[in-house]
């Protein structure tokens, strides 16, 4: 039955701004060196709100985590922004209505239907992934909710209860959980503060001896120097997952740099192997190798994440149970609806790893799922910046059994936060190794959202050398209600480009 506090979309407007990152970042076999960042903006209406309400929501488009592909990024990107386009246009012509979950429900619908749309249109081979289509949609999802609390004053966390909700989460999640809602698995308040995890990717400057030419942009350069100014304690570490030698010792050097900057600090430590990994035996062979040669990496290690291909119906006979008897191992990339983390469980999956790139509603329902199956759960990001960051941050200190959050937008690209400094710098400029979430208790999706900010203007070269493009290329689009600008279509030979792979890390010696 319909509430007074159900809200119906009525336009719903699309705007990107591009990033250049400081310095690369490499995971699984790719180097990224920029960011889209896309925002959704839209307004709703409610019997119980007398005016119209708007809700904003940003996400980083990660095309290379969430698309992996022979494609040239700069196609597939083009492609998930029409999707989000088209998708936008239409949610405001249907005029979704109902609560946040129904109407993301309805959201997932539509995307569904666009994406076939667009594999016939442009004859994409093996289709858009879920993945990626996810990830498009997840900034209008967020807004959704956003809205949602906004219309009432309120955050949208305290709206998860059948006061505001007309069904329980036996709709999305079967009968396990048949009159239970989102609010029982969620804190009535945020986290007042969470430890960060800071990123060490593969390609990142360990100590001062591994860089080349310095960036002397003001932030620091090596592990060595996030470590003192940062002062964390979690590190995810990127893997080859293809080399052990290169991954035991990279994990070495690592652990022994945290021992002589601050050998005090409690530190925590995860391995990303980002599908990389042949076998099951690769890790476990991993793992001995680190007890044997460095029992404090062994000791630290806080869990594995996805080192099978995200494709779990693919390589039936590669499962993580014996891993999994060791340290939670969760899944990621596979993790995209309730039939996924159930196949995971059977693969030997014990623990999963939420993203607010998979959509708001995903995550609740996801984090409602691992709760009730006593699942180890973790928090990610996409090198979120600005208000994608403080929104994956806003979701993470709502979630009880997580215990840390990432964030490495810091790292790879500050001038993403610039246009949040005033009001949340603590958030961006850790201290202690920790981020005050209490700042994020607001309506809404918990804080105050800035406009989308370009980044400065390069500095111009020395006479008789061109000065460089610009970092950024902003695309404004109209409302939903107007036909969105056209997006470029992928012709027969594009389809057939291959971008080159990263170079595989050096051994250690």
């Amino acid at each position: 039955m319909a509430k007074s506090t159900d809200i119906t979309i009525q336009s719903v407007a699309n705007s990107t701004v591009s990033y250049n990152y400081r310095q690369p970042m490499k995971f699984g076999g790719r180097v990224v060196e920029d960011v889209c960042v896309l925002r959704t903006e839209i307004e709703v209406s409610s019997p119980a709100g007398k005016k119209k309400a708007t809700g904003i929501g940003e996400m980083t488009m990660g095309t290379a985590w969430a698309w992996p592909s022979k494609l040239p990024s700069k196609i597939t990107l083009k492609v998930l922004l029409e999707l989000a386009n088209r998708v936008a246009k239409r949610a405001a012509e249907a005029k979704l209505t109902g609560d946040p979950f129904q109407v993301t429900h309805q959201l997932a619908e539509l995307r569904t239907l666009v994406v076939a749309e667009l594999d016939a249109e442009y004859k994409i081979q093996g289709g858009i992934p879920k993945l990626a289509a996810m990830m498009a949609l997840s900034p209008l999802e967020a807004a959704i909710h956003d809205a949602f609390g906004r219309n009432l004053k309120l955050s949208s966390f305290d709206c998860l209860t059948a006061e505001f909700l007309n069904q329980d989460l036996s709709a999305y999640l079967g009968e396990d959980f048949v009159g239970k809602y989102p609010s029982e698995y969620i804190l009535s308040k945020p986290k007042p503060t969470m430890p960060l995890y800071h990123l060490v990717g593969a390609l990142d400057p360990l100590s001062a001896e591994d860089l080349k030419t310095r960036l002397n942009d003001g932030y620091p350069e090596t592990l060595e120097e996030w470590l003192q100014t940062d002062g964390i304690s979690h590190l995810k570490l990127k893997l080859a997952g293809n080399n052990i030698d290169w991954d035991v010792g990279r994990i070495v050097e690592v652990t022994r740099i945290c021992e002589i900057v601050a050998s005090e600090r409690t530190w925590k430590l995860s391995f990303d192997f980002n599908e990389q990994c042949p076998d099951e035996d690769y890790v476990i062979d991993l793992l001995e190798r680190l007890e044997r040669l460095s029992p404090l990496s062994h000791d630290r290690l806080q869990y594995i994440e996805q080192p099978t291909p995200r494709d779990l119906t693919i390589r039936t006979e590669m499962t993580v149970h014996r891993i999994s008897r060791l340290r939670p191992i969760v899944i990621d990339e596979s993790l995209t609806d309730l039939a996924s983390l159930k196949l995971a469980r059977q693969r030997g999956y014990t623990g999963i790893a939420l993203k607010a790139c998979k959509g708001h509603s995903e995550c609740l329902l996801m984090a409602a799922a691992a709760a009730e199956y006593k699942m180890f759960t973790c928090f990610q990001d996409l090198t979120c910046v600005g208000g994608s960051f403080l929104h994956s941050a806003s979701l993470s200190s709502r979630i009880n059994k997580v215990a840390a959050i990432e964030g490495n937008g810091r790292q790879y690209c500050p001038a993403g936060n610039q246009a949040y400094m005033k009001q949340y710098a603590p958030m961006f400029r850790v201290r202690y190794g920790t981020v005050p979430t209490d700042l994020l208790g607001g309506i809404g999706v918990g804080f105050d959202w800035q406009p989308l900010q370009q980044p400065p203007e390069p500095e111009a070269k020395p006479a008789k050398i061109s000065a460089p493009a610009p970092a950024v290329a902003e695309e404004k689009v109209a409302p939903a209600k107007v036909a969105p600008a056209k997006s470029a279509s992928v012709k027969p030979d594009e389809t057939k480009a291959s971008s080159s792979d990263a170079k595989k890390p050096p051994k250690k010696k």
